[in-house]
């Protein structure tokens, strides 16, 4: 395979990826983090990392756009739901298993 069909099929399928996580707004990313270590954040903070390393200019807010559909506190207010004790003690507990662009190793 050449690099710019790898490049392409590698775009489309995190097209496919962000357009599935926005159908499924009924999944909160605690749960996203706690069963596979990254969330919607994560992917957004990808983005940007690759944005920067592209030399454009992106900002966290409108990488957090591109992933969420909509501008992130928008999407808090519609959708997202208190963590639950149990969540957030799952949370501290997969810590070490996050993605390190998520900071939550530090």
């Amino acid at each position: 395979m050449d690099e710019q069909s790898r490049i392409q099929i590698e775009a489309a399928a995190f097209r496919g990826l962000i357009e599935h996580l926005q159908r499924r707004t009924d999944v909160q990313n605690i749960d996203l983090m706690n069963l596979a270590g990254f969330c919607r954040n994560c992917l957004a903070k990808w983005y940007l990392a690759a944005a920067q390393q592209q030399g454009q200019a992106l900002d966290y807010d409108q990488a957090l756009e591109v992933v969420y559909g909509m501008p992130y506190p928008q999407w808090k207010k519609k959708y997202q739901a208190a963590a639950s004790p149990e969540q957030l003690q799952q949370f501290e507990a997969t810590k070490p298993l996050h993605a390190y662009i998520s900071g939550h190793q530090q």
